[in-house]
């Protein structure tokens, strides 16, 4: 069948041409002013030096351009073509083109000083097959050797290799310029997706998973590395574990041969001098019931060492055992260098759903700090599995509200204290990993166990690191969710399903949050040291509700899946869109854009955007002009990339 046409045949002539009549994609930015992978290098930092913008310049920000999450030029003639309102694509920067994955599934380039369509890509479909659905599509990766580049995608089940110049796909790359994914090392999978960029390391291109199966057993979540010239499968490691592997010993009765997931859906981090790649695994099927996997269950939410090279494992560190919480873990590591008592230490930072950082020798996977196995109380689901004890690491110390106590609830007044005691004496509740409970449909019964943090407390938004100082800077979220166990079937539990996968958003009186403030903040660590510098909240979060209005408290903080973008003085944080976000509250996300200080946390500036920030914020320069290029979305607005710069 052969490829749609109009527009894209339009701009695809007009870039052949391009090239053969000498002109050449222009020459390669200074070191720094591009942004090559999704955190702007495979450190996954989140930061650049650039400083055109500063302190003094940050005021005459303003938008510059904007362009569709799929743009008009993909959507004409395609009137299957969505444009999603949860965009989180954020776009590479090379050579002066925008590499942006749309809303369609599929790559398109951008003029990056107008915004403009250069080309795009619509692969051919059989009849009757839907197209990929880009809609959350986190971004794509870039590949450059002897003068070639190649753009690597996910678009919908494959793996696509494109040329950067015109668009079009290297047809020795795979079966026609795509590797069906859909197809592992001795098995298939009925559906093949992920929301996250491939990450390159060296010639290896590594991709995780979401794959699912419509019924039965779900398919396990092996990381697999491809040649990035011929697509060539070159290794897989299996996660679970098989026969004979290390971990198996982890899964008792063999339960890791009935059991899938522990997969990478998330980002991933390479240092490319070692060909070392980092990759934060899910937890096992089952999200809240392991009775039919009894045991710790490697590799789930562990941070996965492997060489990039022949997928071999160098290291790994498991932070939850048999997690039953979706503590999975979430974001990329930072690869960062410190120094730790007069040490330098190529180091490697995790931020966590629970707030905490993991921070351990990159090379080596030593804990920089100890980490000590702690007992946790046990529950009473029959036929559940308990780990006796889990992980804490005592630096640095973390960042969210760990479990639930009575000094945690909302004071405002006391009428909201004693309404929100009220609340939570219908749950269980107590410190982190307290077991979840069964719900009780009698009058006076147990309603569930409440979750602190729940399951979006830190998300793929990750966090940013400045490689000069060390210093860490990751969002968080106030979420606490109340989860019911009950039974599906005799002997058989699971979480009864609230507005996502694992449960509802615990909503405090009158529709205040239940526990203080801040509700959303933006937390500055210390890497060298293990400790806490400063956090701020994010936004003014619920202070005009009319039940604490008349007291003027001052910003409680906008809960919200925002990414930090960190540069020379300053970082930019957004408060996050609303639509397809589970868990958050009815004030959750907002439209706000700020500017803050590295040092102190105070708010240098701040913008209303169209939408909310949905992607993680990039930076570049071109032409002498520094750009900040965000994704945003909103209720009444579908996703779009935002440009600012400077007049």
């Amino acid at each position: 069948m052969p490829r749609d046409s109009g527009a894209w045949h339009g701009l695809r002539r007009a870039a052949v041409l391009a090239v053969l009549l000498g002109f050449a994609p222009p020459s390669p930015a200074v070191a720094g002013d591009e942004w090559r992978a999704y955190g702007g290098t495979n450190a996954g930092l989140k930061y650049s030096a650039l400083d055109q913008i500063d302190r003094d310049s940050v005021g005459d920000l303003r938008i510059v351009w904007r362009q569709s999450a799929t743009p008009h030029e993909v959507r004409q003639g395609r009137d299957d073509a969505p444009v999603p309102f949860n965009y989180q694509n954020t776009p590479l920067m090379v050579n002066g083109r925008l590499f942006m994955s749309t809303g369609y599934g599929t790559v398109a380039a951008l003029d990056a000083a107008t915004g403009e369509v250069l080309w795009f890509d619509v692969p051919p479909r059989a009849e009757g097959e839907e197209p990929a659905r880009g809609a959350a599509s986190r971004g794509v990766a870039y590949w450059s050797a002897a003068g070639e580049g190649r753009i690597i995608a996910v678009s919908g089940h494959y793996l696509v290799a494109l040329d950067p110049r015109t668009g079009s796909r290297f047809d020795g790359f795979g079966d026609g310029g795509q590797v069906d994914l859909r197809q592992y090392e001795d098995f298939v999978v009925q559906s093949y997706t992920w929301r996250s960029p491939p990450l390159v390391v060296g010639d290896v291109i590594v991709v995780g998973s979401t794959a699912r199966n419509a019924r039965g057993r779900q398919p396990p979540g092996d990381i697999r590395g491809y040649d990035v010239r011929s697509g060539e499968l070159l290794w897989t490691f299996h996660t679970p574990p098989r026969s004979g592997e290390f971990g198996t010993h982890t899964w008792l009765n063999d339960s890791w041969g009935i059991s899938g997931f522990t997969n990478a859906w998330s980002t991933l981090s390479a240092d490319d001098e070692t060909g070392y790649v980092y990759l934060p695994l899910k937890q096992s099927t089952g999200y809240s019931y392991g009775g039919t996997r009894p045991g710790a269950n490697l590799f789930a939410n562990t941070l996965l060492c492997l060489d990039a090279a022949t997928g071999e494992r160098v290291w790994h560190f498991q932070t939850v055992h048999h997690d039953m919480w979706d503590y999975d873990l979430p974001a990329a590591p930072a690869l960062v260098d410190i120094t730790v008592d007069g040490r330098a230490i190529k180091a490697v930072a995790q931020v966590s759903k629970v707030g905490f950082v993991w921070v351990f020798d990159r090379a080596t996977g030593e804990p920089v700090w100890p980490i000590e196995e702690r007992p946790v109380p046990a529950g009473d689901i029959p036929g559940e599995w308990y780990s006796p004890t889990q992980p804490f690491p005592s630096r640095p110390p973390a960042y969210e509200q760990q479990g639930v106590t009575i000094d945690d609830l909302i004071d405002f007044t006391p009428e909201l204290r004693r309404e929100a005691v009220e609340i939570i004496s219908r749950y269980r509740y107590g410190p982190l990993f307290t077991p979840l409970a069964a719900a009780d449909p009698s009058p006076d019964g147990v309603r569930g166990t409440i979750q602190m943090p729940g399951t979006v407390g830190t998300t793929f938004t990750g966090a940013g690191v400045d490689p000069e100082t060390g210093v860490l800077y990751v969002p968080s979220n106030h979420s606490p969710i109340a989860v019911e166990m009950v039974e599906t079937e005799p002997g058989t539990w699971d979480s009864r399903r609230g507005t996502a996968h694992f449960g509802d958003h615990l909503e405090g009186p009158r529709g205040l949050p239940i526990f203080k403030p801040p509700y959303g903040r933006l937390t500055a660590i210390d890497l060298n040291a293990g400790e806490i510098l400063w956090a701020a909240p994010n936004g003014d979060g619920p202070r005009d509700h009319p039940a604490i209005a008349h007291l003027d408290l001052p910003p409680l903080g906008q809960p919200g899946r925002a990414a930090p973008l960190v540069t020379k003085t300053m970082v930019f944080l957004g408060e996050g869109g609303t639509a397809g976000v589970p868990l958050l509250p009815k004030y959750g996300g907002g439209k706000m854009f700020r500017a803050y200080d590295k040092q102190t946390g105070e708010v240098i500036w701040e913008m209303e955007l169209p939408g909310g920030t949905t992607g993680a914020p990039m930076t570049y320069k071109l032409d002498d002009r520094q750009y900040i290029v965000v994704a945003a979305g909103w209720r009444e607005m579908p996703g779009e990339l935002i440009a600012l710069a400077l007049p």
